[in-house]
C-alpha cells in the first residue's frame, strides 16, 4: 500500500467517523403483552396462537407506566394501588418498531445499543435473532451490520421480554439467601429493591428502561480511554499521572499513518501535551504535571477539573479521525481502615484525599424512582438537594441501579465523593461458577464505565451481605462471610484487573477475618449501620454501645407534610385515625409503611415507630393529623441533628464520618427520608443542612456534668470568630467569647455547666463576616411539645408555620 492509498483510506475513515451516531430510537413503540405460559415466547415463530393485548409504549419506559397511560391501571403512587400491579409480574412483553437503515461505509459496523433492558430479553431485527439480554444493570450492544437492509430501507425491531419472577423461581436459592426473605433476587441481575424493601414497594417491572441507539461505528476508533493519578505532591502542586487508551485499528492500515494527540488543560492553560505515532493498539502515556490545581471534596478546596483530550489524527493531512474528551480531577484517595474497634484500641475508618484526612458528612443515595425510566427527570433536583445540604459524600446503596454517567459528572463537579456499592444487598448470592461468570461480565462493564469518574472514592462489594449470614441462624455453626466467593474473590479480581487505584470494602459492614475469628460481634466493627432499637434517639445504643468510627447508615422516621399526604392517599384515607387516643392505621397506610406482601397481614411496625418515638420525646402523641405531623418531624429533626453533631463534635476523636439515611424518597411512602417523593423537605432537612456547614458550633451532651461547646472546621484554612450561647428559656447569656480552630480541626471552646431542668440553648457565632446559628436541646425527655414550639420559633434556619 503506497502513501496515497493510505491517505485516501484515512479520509474515508474520517468521513465514516463523522457519522458515527446514526440515530436515536427512543420515543413511541408498540407494546404487546400476555400472561407468560409454561413455555416462554422467545421468537416471532412462537407467537402463533398467542392472544395478546396492545398499547402504545414510550422508550425509555416501564410497562406499568404504559398501562397507566392507557388507562388500564390506576396511578401507582396513590395509596395501595401498586399492589394491583402484582399480576403483571407473570406477563411477557413485546416491544416493536421500525427504523431506517443509515448510510454506512463498506468497513463500518452498524451497532444496535440498549442502555438498559429490564431484564430477560431476546432481540430480533427483520425476524433474525441478533442477541439476548439477562441483566438490567448494564448496557447491551449487538452488531446488526449483516442483518439490516440496504441504506434507506425500513427494518423491523422486536424485543421479547419475559418474566423476571418466573425466571427467578427456576433456581434453588442458596441456604443463607432465605435469611431476610429475598431469595428471588439472588440469581437476578436487576435492582434488588424492585422485589420490595423497607424504603420501596415491590414492583418487579419490565421494559426498555434506558435509551436505544443505532450507531455506525468506523473501523478506526477509541475503544477505551482512562486517566489515572498515581501520586500527588500537595505542597509543590505537582502530580504523576497516566492515561491509557485502547484503539481499534485494523492491521491492514499502517501504524505510522495515525498519531495520538494527548492534552491536559484547564481554563485555557495547558498542563501537558504530546503527539506521537501509535505503536500498539493499547498504550500508556506517563505524565508529570506541575503548577496544578488538585481536586478536593466540598469544603476542603476547589473540585478542580481538567479537560483530558485524546485524539487520533491522520499523519497525512492532520484530520481528526476520533476523539475522546473527559473531565479529569487530579487527586489520590485512600481508606485507612483497621479490622476491629474496641474502647481500649479504637479502630480506624478514614478517607484520605491528597494525603489529607477528610471528615465525611453526607447521605445514602437510594433509588430516585421505583420506575427507573423516570430517573433522569429527578436527577438535577436531587443533586441540588445534595449540594444545598453540603454533603461531601454519597453512598450509592447496593439495592439500587448503577447511576448514569451524568450523575457522577455532577458529583465530580460539586466535590461530592462517591462510595459505590455493587448492586447486591441484604442477601447471600450463589457461589457457583456459572453465577460468578455472569456477575463478572457485569463487573467489567460497570467498572470500565465508572472508573473514569473522579468522584468515586470507594468500591464496596454489597450492602449488608456479611450481616445476613452472621444473623444468628445456627447455635452450633458460625458462618464465615470471608468464604463468600462473590465479594472476596470475583469482585476484587475484577478491580485488581480494571481499577486498582481505589480502595475496596468487601461488604458494608465488613466482617474482617479478625473480627470473625476473635469477636464474632458486629459491634466491634469500626464502620457500622446504626439502626438500633429505633425508640429514643439518645438510647444507650446510640450513645455508648455504638461508639464506632464511621456510621455508613443511620436514620429516623418522620412524617411527610399534609400537602404530600393528601397527594399520596385517596381522599378517604388522608386522616387515618379514629376518634379518641387509639390509632387505627387504614390499609393504604400499611402499604406506605412499606408492606411488601399482603399475605403478611397487619404489619404497622414502620408507622408505629413514629408513635413510639413521639411518645419517647414528648410523652404525648397528638391525634390531630397536623399536630402529629409537627411532632413527628420535630423528633426526626432532633434525632438526625443529634446523630450528625455527635460525630462531627468528636471529629477524629475518634469519629471520622457519618452517612445518614436518606435524602429523598423514590416513591410516596412514610420513611426516614428528609425530603419526600414530591420534593417537599421535612424539618430534618433544615436541621441537617445547618449541622453540615463547613464550620459548625456544636454543644455535645454532658460529660461529668459539663457540656462541651465545640467548633469543628472541615476546611483547610484556620477558622475564627465570635461565639455566644443564650439560654432561650431565661434569655441569659451563658457564654460569650471567641474561637480559633486550626485547619481541618476541632476544638473544645468551653465546657458549659450542665443546666437543671429543660430548655434550649441558642448558639450564635460568626465565620468570617457571616453570622450563623445552632441550637441544643438540654434536659431529660420527655419535653413539652408547646414549650419546644416556643423555644424554636426564632431559629433562623427553620421557621415554624
Amino acid at each position: 500500500m503506497n502513501k496515497r492509498t493510505v491517505s485516501l483510506t484515512l479520509l474515508s475513515l474520517i468521513l465514516s467517523a463523522a457519522t458515527a451516531f446514526a440515530g436515536n430510537l427512543d420515543g413511541k413503540w408498540k407494546l404487546d403483552y400476555w400472561p407468560q405460559g409454561r413455555d416462554a415466547v422467545l421468537s416471532p415463530n412462537d407467537m402463533n396462537g398467542i392472544k395478546f393485548s396492545t398499547v402504545e409504549a414510550t422508550v425509555p419506559g416501564n410497562v406499568e407506566l404504559d398501562l397507566y397511560d392507557a388507562g388500564l391501571v390506576p396511578e401507582p403512587e396513590v395509596g395501595a394501588n401498586y399492589e394491583l400491579l402484582r399480576p403483571y409480574e407473570g406477563y411477557q412483553w413485546r416491544y416493536s418498531r421500525t427504523f431506517k437503515t443509515p448510510a454506512f461505509g463498506k468497513e463500518d459496523s452498524v451497532v444496535l445499543k440498549f442502555d438498559g433492558i429490564d431484564t430477560f430479553a431476546e432481540i430480533y431485527v427483520n425476524g433474525k435473532h441478533v442477541g439476548s439480554a439477562d441483566n438490567m444493570l448494564i448496557e447491551h450492544s449487538y452488531d446488526v451490520t449483516d442483518v439490516v437492509k440496504p441504506a434507506g430501507s425500513t427494518n423491523t425491531l422486536e424485543v421479547y421480554i419475559r418474566s423476571s419472577v418466573i425466571e427467578g423461581r427456576k433456581q434453588l436459592p442458596p441456604t443463607f439467601s432465605n435469611n431476610w426473605q429475598r431469595p428471588e433476587t439472588v440469581f437476578m441481575r436487576r435492582a434488588p429493591h424492585t422485589y420490595g424493601w423497607d424504603i420501596m414497594p415491590r414492583i418487579v417491572s419490565a421494559g426498555i428502561w434506558k435509551g436505544v441507539d443505532l450507531e455506525v461505528v468506523a473501523p478506526v476508533h477509541f475503544e477505551d480511554v482512562v486517566w489515572y493519578t498515581g501520586r500527588v505532591d500537595r505542597e509543590n502542586r505537582s502530580a504523576n499521572m497516566m492515561v491509557d487508551y485502547m484503539v481499534t485499528l485494523p492491521t491492514k492500515y499502517q501504524m505510522n499513518s495515525v498519531n495520538v494527540h494527548v492534552r491536559l488543560s484547564r481554563n485555557g492553560k495547558v498542563a501537558f501535551e504530546r503527539t506521537a505515532p501509535i505503536a500498539m493498539y493499547s498504550e500508556r502515556v506517563r505524565i508529570h504535571v506541575e503548577d496544578i490545581d488538585l481536586w478536593w471534596p466540598r469544603g476542603y478546596g476547589e473540585p478542580a477539573l481538567y479537560e483530558g483530550l485524546v485524539e487520533l489524527i491522520s499523519t497525512e493531512d492532520g484530520s481528526i479521525i476520533d476523539s475522546n474528551i473527559q473531565k479529569v480531577g487530579i487527586r489520590t484517595i485512600q481508606l485507612e481502615r483497621s479490622a476491629v474497634n474496641t474502647k481500649e484500641n479504637p479502630g480506624k475508618f478514614c478517607f484520605i484525599v491528597n494525603g489529607v484526612p477528610v471528615f465525611i458528612h453526607g447521605s445514602n443515595w437510594t433509588p430516585m424512582d421505583a420506575f427507573h425510566s423516570r430517573d433522569p427527570q429527578w436527577l438535577h433536583k436531587t443533586m441540588d438537594l445534595v449540594t444545598d445540604l453540603n454533603c461531601n459524600m454519597l453512598r450509592c446503596w447496593g439495592g439500587n441501579v448503577y447511576e448514569s454517567d451524568e450523575s457522577y459528572d455532577l458529583c465530580s463537579e460539586a466535590g461530592v465523593t462517591v462510595w459505590q456499592d455493587f448492586s447486591m444487598g441484604c442477601s447471600f448470592y450463589p457461589q457457583s461458577t456459572a453465577f460468578q461468570l455472569k456477575l463478572e461480565e457485569e463487573l467489567y462493564a460497570v467498572v470500565k464505565r465508572l472508573r473514569r469518574h473522579t468522584c468515586i472514592a470507594l468500591w464496596a462489594g454489597n450492602n449488608e451481605d456479611d450481616s445476613v449470614i452472621t444473623d444468628g441462624n445456627f447455635s452450633f455453626y458460625k458462618p464465615d462471610p470471608n468464604r463468600d466467593r462473590v465479594s472476596r474473590i470475583t469482585i476484587p479480581n475484577v478491580l485488581y484487573d480494571m481499577d486498582p487505584t481505589r480502595p475496596y470494602l468487601p461488604s458494608s459492614p465488613y466482617w474482617d477475618p479478625l473480627l470473625y475469628s476473635t469477636y464474632y460481634d458486629e459491634t466491634y466493627d469500626p464502620e457500622r449501620h446504626l439502626w438500633g432499637p429505633r425508640g429514643y434517639y439518645k438510647d444507650k445504643f446510640y450513645t455508648d454501645d455504638s461508639f464506632c468510627e464511621f456510621a455508613s447508615e443511620t436514620g429516623y422516621h418522620g412524617m411527610p407534610g399534609r400537602e404530600s399526604i393528601e397527594k399520596m392517599f385517596p381522599e378517604d384515607s388522608v386522616y387515618p385515625w379514629e376518634e379518641g387516643s387509639e390509632f387505627h392505621w387504614k390499609e393504604d397506610w400499611l402499604y406506605k409503611s412499606v408492606r411488601e406482601y399482603s399475605q403478611w397481614g397487619y404489619v404497622p411496625d414502620r408507622n408505629n415507630l413514629m408513635i413510639n418515638q413521639i411518645h419517647c420525646l414528648f410523652d404525648e402523641v397528638p391525634t390531630d393529623l397536623d399536630e402529629f405531623i409537627f411532632a413527628s418531624q420535630i423528633v426526626q429533626a432532633e434525632a438526625m441533628k443529634f446523630f450528625v453533631e455527635r460525630f462531627r463534635g468528636n471529629k477524629f476523636n475518634p469519629q471520622t464520618g457519618i452517612l445518614w439515611w436518606n435524602i429523598r424518597d423514590g416513591f410516596p411512602i412514610i420513611s426516614d427520608a428528609v425530603v419526600d417523593w414530591y420534593f417537599s423537605p421535612k424539618r430534618a432537612y433544615y436541621y441537617i443542612k445547618n449541622s453540615q456547614t463547613d464550620v459548625c458550633a456544636i454543644i455535645l451532651d454532658p460529660v461529668k456534668g459539663r457540656c462541651p461547646l465545640v467548633v469543628t472546621n472541615d476546611t483547610l484554612e484556620p477558622a475564627s470568630g465570635e461565639i455566644k450561647v443564650i439560654d432561650k428559656a431565661s434569655g441569659k447569656v451563658v457564654y460569650k467569647g471567641s474561637y480559633n480552630v486550626p485547619a481541618n480541626g476541632r476544638k473544645v471552646i468551653k465546657k458549659l455547666r450542665r443546666r437543671s431542668g429543660q430548655g434550649l440553648y441558642e448558639i450564635h457565632y460568626t465565620v468570617g463576616s457571616e453570622e450563623q446559628m445552632n441550637h441544643y436541646l438540654y434536659g431529660t425527655a420527655p419535653f413539652n411539645l408547646s414549650d419546644y414550639r416556643e423555644w424554636t420559633k426564632d431559629l433562623t434556619y427553620y421557621k415554624t408555620n
